[in-house]
């Protein structure tokens, strides 16, 4: 007997219904119609032991206790899931083979292969691998119908047991080191600690810092408004010399009003010289097909979508709905395969969402852009529309939102570069040099497809004066410029998203910072929306509007942890190292060993930590809470883990 393990029920059925018929449904499985069974698991149906499970006396929290470190690494059976577990029990037992049928994904791959193994299925017998990456029948008919050995999946495997293991390490120590010190100061608060979760936590606390100590400054520009030989007008911005550096600040802003003031009367009813012309004709290639983070990031900037409403209409989309592929992907890549289908996922998108129909009309299905690429596609590809067209009234509105904005992506793919041409013209009066810029687009392009709101470029419209090197121009006036320099934005959920995705530039390291351009960022795709909400749900961040800000608590947990614990460089060193295992470049040891040796230093700093910080909270800022672990809420990633 064949048995197919799904990761979901949905997930099940979906294999089931691909399978020979008649179907006999039995309590948690599915038998075809040539005696395959087809079962699943309910999310984790395995998670790891509490401390306690050690030893008892990890029930108590204690610092003499730290770091707590287990021997053996043990799973229980998730208490709700119980069930689930005893028919796969017993179905495995009878299983000549088994077809693992995770989510496409590292966690998907742990999660299931941790059930085979806890439940002893002998490992000389075979197991198959099922990647599913669309839940519409002949997807899924052509994943059943192309399974892969297994054991090429391993290394993602260890790599996913090796991150749930560090994560429990980290967390676990570290919420207990520092509840344990906010209790000496005061704080009955639980105060958790996890190696994404708290960096991220740092990026708002520094943010919300830097506003606060924000000096506003008054600098000055000047533009000289200018006509050619032929009385056409146009502007020119001041370009301050080297002489004027002792009036700027770092970024070259001019900060005496005399010196401008200086300029503007200097320029004034003055003629000048063309220095240069320079024109450039560019093309821009469309923007790839979503992955999970910039999905969210476009739905936060379009529609002020938090992320984890994103994840959940993504996941309502894909399961429910079946009109995207899986929605936790960190590939922007499709295999090339797929191209061949793709005039069917276009009329499927016509249909679905009525309001592209002349954009899939429009499009040209000849053109192969970028996004085909085997070579960048590992476990899963990137999020697209399925071949399956949808009632439009089927969906609710943000539903219908989510999906025209991945549909729109992937039209995209089958248009044209948007052209332009660049112009940037210098001009000399006298002895000041000034420049004045213009885009002139060519061919729109995939940009036919944004509204005018949605072209982040910085576009000036028209053009400059036909002007060539040499040719004497008029200053009619000068116009001298107030401003004044703004301080740091706060997040948002879009750029909150976009720093844990490019965690680099907030990086000290220089070396780290550049051997992290490559790597994935703060949490993964299928995490960063829970992470942020946890922060939430824990108090250390709340809402002013679409701004997100530090609470009180945040920031004296901030304020008290170490600056390894608080900022990316640690934790983005960890995903590098983490995807070295995935790809079979480094052992589970290499990673874990070092790891065990700094949780170490960082709980005897936590011993001599005083937790001022926390002396100061309000006491509407620190509740009284119990002092026992959170379970795992059932998420692919525990919130332990965060």
């Amino acid at each position: 007997m064949r048995l197919f393990i799904a990761e979901k029920p949905s997930l099940g059925r979906a294999i089931a219904d691909v399978l020979p018929k008649p179907h006999k449904k039995g309590d948690g499985f599915i038998e075809t119609g040539q005696g395959d069974i087809v079962s699943w698991c309910i999310g984790h149906l395995l998670e790891q032991a509490e401390p306690d499970a050690y030893d008892a006396s990890f029930k108590q929290w204690r610092m003499e206790h730290l770091p707590i470190v287990p021997e053996r690494w043990q799973l229980n059976p998730k208490a709700k899931t119980k069930g689930q577990l005893a028919v796969l029990r017993k179905l495995i037992k009878q299983a000549d083979e088994v077809v693992h049928a995770g989510d496409p994904d590292r966690e998907g791959q742990l999660l299931v292969d941790e059930v085979i193994d806890y439940l002893g299925y002998p490992k000389s017998k075979p197991v198959r691998r099922c990647l599913i990456s669309d839940m519409n029948p002949p997807a899924v008919r052509r994943a059943v119908e192309q399974l892969r050995d297994n054991h090429e999946f391993v290394p993602l495997a260890v790599s996913a047991l090796a991150r749930t293991r560090a994560d429990w390490l980290y967390g676990i120590n570290m919420t207990r080191a520092y509840t344990l010190v906010g209790r000496k100061a005061g704080c009955d608060q639980l105060l958790s600690v996890g190696r994404v979760q708290t960096p991220l936590l740092g990026l708002v606390v520094r943010r919300d810092q830097e506003i606060a100590a924000f000096v506003p400054k008054p600098f000055y520009e000047v533009l000289a408004h200018l006509r050619s030989a032929a009385g056409e007008p146009f502007s020119a911005k001041w370009l301050p010399s080297e002489a004027c550096l002792p009036w700027q600040d770092e970024e070259g802003r001019v900060l005496n009003r005399k010196l401008a003031e200086n300029v503007v009367n200097r320029i004034q009813g003055q003629s000048g010289t063309v220095e240069s012309v320079d024109e450039k004709a560019k093309k821009q290639a469309a923007p790839l097909p979503y992955n999970l983070s910039s999905l969210q990031i476009d739905a936060a900037k379009r529609f002020g979508m938090d992320a984890k409403r994103v994840l959940d209409i993504c996941q309502a989309l894909y399961e429910r709905h079946k009109l995207i592929t899986y929605p936790r992907s960190d590939s922007r890549h499709l295999p090339a395969e797929h191209f061949g289908r793709a005039g069917q996922v276009r009329q499927a998108i016509a249909v679905t969402a009525p309001a592209l129909a002349s954009a899939v009309e429009k499009a040209d299905g000849r053109l192969r852009s970028k996004a085909w690429n085997d070579g960048k596609v590992e476990a899963h590809h990137a999020i697209i529309p399925t071949e399956k067209s949808g009632n439009p009234a089927s969906l609710s509105a943000d539903e219908a939102k989510v999906y025209a904005l991945v549909a729109r992506q992937y039209l995209m793919q089958f248009y044209p570069p948007f052209e332009y041409n660049d112009s940037k013209v210098l001009v000399r009066i006298q002895g000041g040099l000034f420049e004045a810029k213009a885009r002139r687009i060519l061919k729109a392009g995939w940009k036919s497809l944004l509204g005018v709101e949605e072209d982040d470029d910085e576009e000036q419209a028209g053009t400059l004066p036909a002007l060539k090197q040499g040719d004497i121009v008029q200053c009619e006036r000068g116009e001298l410029l107030e401003k004044v320099t703004q301080p740091p934005k706060p997040f948002t959920d879009a750029t909150l998203l976009a720093a844990m995705t490019g965690i680099g530039r907030y990086v000290q390291d220089p070396e780290i910072r550049k051997i992290l351009r490559e790597t994935d960022g703060l949490g993964t795709e299928a995490t960063r929306a829970g992470i942020i909400e946890l922060l939430f749900k824990r108090r250390f961040l709340t809402r002013q509007g679409k701004s997100i800000k530090a609470t009180p608590t945040g920031q004296a947990l901030i304020t008290a942890l170490p600056q390894s614990a608080s900022r990316p460089d640690m934790t983005a060193l960890w995903e590098q190292s983490l995807g070295r295992i995935g790809e079979r470049q480094e052992s589970y040891q290499h990673f874990m060993g070092p790891l065990e040796q700094q949780l170490r230093q960082l709980i005897e700093d936590a011993r001599t930590s005083d937790g001022g910080g926390f002396r100061a909270l309000p006491k509407s800022e620190a509740p009284k809470r119990r002092f026992t672990r959170r379970k795992s809420s059932g998420s692919k990633r525990p919130a332990k883990a965060a």
